[in-house]
This record gives structure tokens, sequence and C-alpha cells, in this order.
């Protein structure tokens, strides 16, 4: 595996798990909270933005391999992930509107990936 793959695959992990901690924070905001610290300070709006530092050092670490024109193609999965999350956990619907856009979305990533001849993996699939 070549080192672009595998910081193609860190930075799309970053996205992932970006992806879980909007779920984790849509979770929190549907909760009553007593007053206003507390909607801010518990246990899943912390772990969230913990989370989210993560996903933050997972995105700068993949640049030091990865070119700066591919960042923004891999950044566009977390739309994928945050409908799939929000589908599983949150039983939000997927509307045809939605799947029209996902496919747009893949769409421009095969398009990258063949047009720049830039390897490059996508859910576990490798785009030359």
């Amino acid at each position: 595996m070549s080192r672009e793959v595998l910081f193609s695959l860190i930075f799309i992990f970053g996205v992932f798990i970006s992806a879980i901690s909007q779920i984790i924070l849509k979770k929190a905001a549907q909760k009553e909270y007593p007053n206003k610290i507390r909607e801010y300070l518990n246990v899943r709006v912390i772990f969230a933005y913990i989370i989210f530092f993560g996903a933050t050092l997972c995105t700068v670490w993949a640049y030091t391999v990865i070119p700066l024109s591919l960042g923004p193609i891999l950044e566009s999965s977390g739309y994928l992930f945050v409908a799939f999350l929000s589908w599983l956990f949150l039983k939000e619907k997927i509307s045809w509107k939605k799947m029209i856009g996902f496919g747009i979305i893949i769409t421009g990533i095969i398009v990258y990936a063949v047009n720049f001849n830039t390897e490059i993996v996508f859910l576990g699939l490798r785009l030359n």
C-alpha cells in the first residue's frame, strides 16, 4: 500500500469520526437540559468535541502526504457518512433528492480520480 493511499485512508477515517461526532451532537441537542450551562457542558457534547479534535488531527496528519487538491474531494464523503449514520441512529429518511446528491458526490470523486490519474481509496475501494 502506497503512502498516499494510507494517508487517504487516515483522512477518510477522520471524516468518518467527524460524522460520528455530528450524530452525537445532534442526539445531545434533542435532549432537554435544566439550564444553558448543562446544555453545553455535558458528557455527550464534550465527548463529541474530543472526537472532532481527533478528526482534525487525522486531517492535518494526512495533509502531510496527500495533495491539497485531494482533501476537499475526500471531505465530500462526509455528507454520505452523516446521512448514513443519521438514517441508522436517528431514523432519518433518505429522500430521492439526497440519493441523487450522493450519486453526484460519488461521481465527482470518480471523475477526480480518473481525470487527474490519482490513486485514491474511497469507502475501501481503490480508484485510479
